[in-house]
């Protein structure tokens, strides 16, 4: 299923976009203004706090570690709740962004290449673990918790909106019905609305003075490909058969929580 999604052009915000008007479960869809998927919140300028006010946002969950938040300290929101739930707890390449972490990409570039072989490989391997680490679920289960109670907008997010926010994403999808094509399809619109970004990484990362075969390990790491998540949706398929049975199994996410989600979330 095709979709032509649209970002949301707030100023000084990241990769934001509106989940509404997804196609889900049962021919409903998601409603417009209840779940905001993002980048970091940081020095945001009046307009756009104004702009999320009217959206009547009331709860703010942040999935980035403890050194990006006091790296860039979110805008807070007047009135608005902050849930801080790091999905991962220390410099992960290709994962989180903290100030040093170029050289921390630089420094484990050779383990990364002779552990993985593969950016691919590697980026599976850190998602996997997002999604399987018993910790990482304990944390999962908690933002579902959250998304049940709240009655108004949330936005989730992590540093570029892409990785950690791009798993939640899908699995919120999977848990309202949306299908995976467009899953998939939600997940790359990352690389649309981060190509200027991208693109300077990049150039960045060719004139530094290290071998060739590190410098394509990094650039695929900060890219955005179909394989990071069409890989871990079928290593979800492997074990739990569907996202659905992944939330209930891996999560302890009931039916009746997920007709719960399904009601609040969907018109």
């Amino acid at each position: 299923m095709y979709m032509h999604i649209e970002k949301l052009h707030l100023k000084k915000t990241k990769n934001m976009r509106d989940m509404g008007g997804f196609p889900a479960a049962d021919g409903r869809k998601i409603k417009h203004c209840r779940l905001i998927r993002s980048g970091r919140l940081y020095k945001l300028p009046k307009s756009t706090v104004k702009a999320l006010a009217d959206m009547k946002v009331d709860s703010v969950i942040d999935m980035r570690t403890e050194k990006e938040i006091e790296e860039h300290t979110p805008t807070i929101l007047e009135g608005v709740n902050y849930y801080y739930i790091p999905l991962v707890c220390t410099a992960t390449p290709g994962i989180t962004a903290e100030g040093s972490m170029a050289r921390t990409m630089l420094r484990q570039s050779k383990r990364i290449k002779e552990e993985f072989g593969t950016a691919e490989r590697y980026i599976a391997q850190m998602y996997e673990y997002i999604l399987f680490e018993p910790g990482s679920r304990a944390k999962l289960k908690e933002i579902f918790d959250i998304l049940e109670r709240e009655q108004n907008c949330v936005i989730f997010h992590c540093n570029s909106g892409k990785d950690r926010t791009g798993l939640l994403a899908m699995l919120i999808e999977g848990a309202l019905g949306v299908d995976r094509e467009l899953i998939v399809e939600d997940y790359m619109a990352s690389r649309r609305f981060q190509l200027r970004r991208r693109t300077m990484q990049k150039i960045g990362l060719f004139i530094m003075p290290i071998p060739l075969r590190f410098k394509r390990l990094l650039r695929a790491m900060m890219d955005t490909k179909p394989q990071y998540i069409t890989d871990v949706l079928d290593e979800i398929d492997r074990r739990y058969g569907s996202i659905t049975g992944y939330l209930k199994e891996g999560l302890g996410v009931d039916e009746r929580q997920i007709a719960a989600l399904k009601e609040n979330y969907l018109e």
